[in-house]
């Protein structure tokens, strides 16, 4: 590319962007076409809670919102109760070609391989000023593509999912509508309420038939269809959280304001708050020689789902109280650790003296250890804090299918579904703080939380394994725990989520 042809580009990338009308239009025409969220989401290529979003008001950018302003335009169009006269669009072609026209002009170039129409989301072959869409009127119905097949690929190991995959066979096209004003009656009538359907695939399902995909787009390989499928996992786990949260009784704000405290002070800085992440190796060992074992806990990110999570945008309050039916985070003096010598410190490894803002997970945590059935602390001082209403099941359903997934996949020794669950819900929390890979939750305040849940979780393994007489060597991040002892008959021994298994065994020496 030439000097000239680069600021070309760019200037081109700062153009106007398309205009798109007021919230409550957007939603009337959606519903006026008799078309679902999860319809209009899919042929935009976004999810729909992001849909949902626009709907209230938020305003898209860049290229989604360029598909978005086209296809308002061309649901005003064909709602609209006169033909609107041919002229051509600025923002995509008009969407209307004679059948027998066979001539392909420059706009129009042909797919290596079809994509939903950004119309009607069935598989298109052409694509018109870069959107794929169907060049013939009657190919393109507005109908939804048909459902995904309700039973699941059953989970198997790659070899045996590879040599037993076909292809799914596409759903078939509705029938072509007359011409004229036969067309507009037909997309103007109710869809028929069918009398027997294949139910919507459950969240299980989703993910198996995801695997199976994969492996039937890389013939079976099962290492490329591993990387495929890691490559999707943040748009796919947004995906299954909208599939899990349908029904739900509370809804989630993608995008709440936020206080100046969950915000980053510089692009590669950190915010004000406290984790409590443990990094904790014991002071010295008993006398004689020792074997250590360092277990793995299993799936700790995913344990972690379940946790207090604030539903709205964080409010201010001071008093120095904790109310159980909200969570946030809180500016607290922790209360001073004498056990050092045995268990690590529920904060952590912080030097720094001072009040400082620490999560919702790990204040429990102190307020749990302060209280007469433990004893091992004085209560935290609580200044101030940022909370909102709670709950702990929030994220409940969308944890069950990943468990249930992930314990399928350990049973059949599925290793590629295996590795695909694990960068769901790992990149899942890792991206929905300030993070360009998922644009579609901005909650920060949650990944501080479920990431400190993690911590307090091992911190409490920890403490069970000093309770039931091991010795505890060291405690780190939120899945490895060193003991000396009988750990067996502490902890369950497996793959399981609520299990353990054993990552390494070593000896050592201390003097007599």
């Amino acid at each position: 590319m030439t000097d000239l042809e680069a600021v070309d580009a760019l200037l081109a990338a700062v153009g106007p962007e398309a205009e798109l009308p007021a919230p409550e239009e957007r939603v009337r025409l959606r519903e006026t076409a008799r078309l679902s969220k999860a319809q209009v989401a899919r042929a935009l290529g976004v999810s729909p809670t992001t849909l949902g979003a626009w709907e209230a008001g938020r305003e898209p950018t860049g290229e989604p919102r360029t598909r978005y302003a086209y296809l308002l335009d061309g649901l005003r169009e064909k709602l609209s109760p006169e033909p609107a006269p041919e002229q051509p669009s600025r923002t995509a072609p008009v969407h209307d070609r004679s059948a027998d026209e066979t001539a392909v002009d420059d706009d129009v170039t042909e797919l290596p391989a079809p994509e939903p129409c950004v119309l009607c989301g069935h598989p298109a072959r052409h694509q018109v000023a870069g959107f794929a869409q169907h060049l013939d009127p009657e190919d393109c119905a507005g109908a939804p593509a048909a459902p995904a097949p309700a039973t699941p690929a059953p989970a198997a190991s790659a070899a045996s999912a590879a040599s037993q995959a076909t292809p799914p066979a596409p759903g078939p096209l509705p029938a072509a509508p007359g011409r004229g004003g036969q067309a507009g009656a037909a997309a103007a009538k109710a869809p028929t309420r069918r009398a027997f359907q294949d139910p919507a695939p459950t969240p299980v399902g989703l993910i198996a038939d995801a695997v199976h995909r994969a492996l039937v787009q890389h013939d079976g390989d099962a290492d490329a269809a591993t990387a495929e499928l890691i490559r999707t996992a943040i748009p796919d786990a947004m995906a299954l959280l909208d599939a899990c949260r349908k029904g739900a009784r509370y809804e989630i704000v993608g995008h709440p304001p936020l206080p100046g405290i969950l915000r980053k002070k510089t692009s590669r800085g950190a915010d004000e708050i406290w984790e409590a992440r443990p990094k904790w190796t014991r002071a010295a060992l008993p006398p004689g020689r020792h074997e250590i074992t360092a277990l793995d806990i299993n799936g700790a990110y995913l344990s972690a789902l379940k946790t207090h999570l604030p539903l709205g945008a964080l409010e201010h309050h001071t008093g120095g109280t904790h109310d159980r039916r909200r969570a946030g985070v809180h500016l607290i003096t922790p209360p001073v650790w004498e056990h050092e010598d045995h268990l690590p410190n529920p904060l952590g490894a912080r030097d720094e003296p001072g009040p400082f803002w620490v999560t919702e997970p790990t204040l429990r945590l102190l307020l749990r250890l302060s209280s007469p059935s433990y004893g091992l602390c004085e209560p935290p001082v609580v200044h101030e804090s940022f909370t909102s209403g709670a709950t702990e099941n929030l994220l409940e359903k969308f944890r069950n299918a990943l468990r249930d997934a992930r314990a399928a996949a350990v049973e059949a020794e599925d290793e590629v579904t295996l590795e695909y669950v694990k960068a769901m819900y790992s990149k899942f929390v890792a991206t929905m703080g300030e993070s360009n890979y998922n644009r579609e939750l901005y909650r920060p305040d949650w990944m501080h939380l479920i990431r400190s849940q993690a911590f307090a979780n091992l911190w409490m393994k920890a403490y069970k394994a000093h309770d039931e007489g091991l010795t505890v060597v060291r405690a780190m991040g939120t899945d490895e725990l060193h003991v000396i002892g009988d750990w067996r008959r502490v902890f369950p021994e497996g793959r399981g989520v609520t299990e353990v298994k054993v990552k390494d065994v070593y000896t050592a020496q201390t003097g007599s």
